[in-house]
């Protein structure tokens, strides 16, 4: 009896322990009573949609979080949407899934029971471990509406960000961000979907650039040799003007815009 009885006895304790209490209060992740992380709201889309950042207690900024658009909802649920979270001390990405209502105390709720965050940073396996746990695999969205046009014209970035070829409004560009040295960006149709998302480093004098494509789900580095070095740019359109209208001429060379 004794022998039956102490299994159940450690699964319970087990149970226990693992069980986690997760609160939002204020911009507070409260996990068991205690603080545990701070959290950053940036409104979008009329307040439709959200961004998050995750920060330790100290105040060193941990996980950036923002909708995938790039991947299909299912149009029989919309009940969530797929966030894209950047681990930035564990230098890790996965997709997640966070409820559509309640954006905020869903997204609280799913770091606090990560537990991830172990004092000043995250734990790399950890988030390992959290990505294949609770990470989605959605279908990337492939209905691509490009604009007939010539591709053979010439290419011009303008400084409301739009991206234009034989007369026509192909695309458009924004940037989101810089962090370690490198420029992020993301290029959509005019139908607003994300076709690619970019990094680089070197400005317009750039010589390669990190790019994820969601046509074919392909992430990878292209060479982009710039032999002529590029000191003045533009910066009422971009301070990486030059090198952008590169990326734009890539992207239609290889169909993706």
């Amino acid at each position: 009896m004794q022998k039956a009885f102490l299994p159940l006895v450690l699964f319970f304790c087990c149970t226990s322990l693992s069980a986690q209490d997760v609160e939002y209060k204020k911009g507070m992740i409260i996990v068991d009573g205690n603080d545990y992380a701070r959290v950053e709201v940036e409104k979008q889309n009329f307040g439709l949609t959200k961004s998050f950042e995750v920060f330790s207690l100290s105040g060193k900024k941990l996980i950036i979080a923002v909708v995938a658009t790039e991947f299909d909802q299912d149009k029989n649920d919309n009940t969530y949407l797929f966030y894209r979270l950047s681990f930035l001390t564990s230098k890790q990405v996965g997709i997640f899934k966070v409820a559509s209502l309640g954006q905020e105390k869903s997204f609280a709720k799913l770091i606090g029971k990560s537990g991830i965050i172990i004092k000043d940073t995250t734990n790399d396996e950890k988030v390992r471990d959290f990505i294949a746990a609770k990470g989605a695999s959605p279908r990337i969205a492939i209905d691509y509406s490009m604009v007939p046009r010539s591709r053979s014209w010439p290419v011009s970035i303008n400084a409301d960000k739009t991206i234009e070829q034989n007369s026509k409004i192909i695309g458009s560009f924004k940037p989101t961000g810089s962090y370690n040295g490198q420029d992020f960006y993301e290029f959509q149709l005019p139908s607003g979907i994300t076709i690619a998302k970019i990094s680089f480093a070197g400005g317009n004098n750039a010589q390669n650039m990190e790019v994820f494509t969601a046509k074919d789900n392909n992430k990878r580095i292209v060479p982009m040799p710039e032999k002529d070095k590029i000191i003045v740019a533009d910066t009422s359109i971009d301070k990486n003007q030059f090198m952008l209208k590169r990326v734009a001429k890539w992207l239609i060379d290889y169909q993706y815009l």
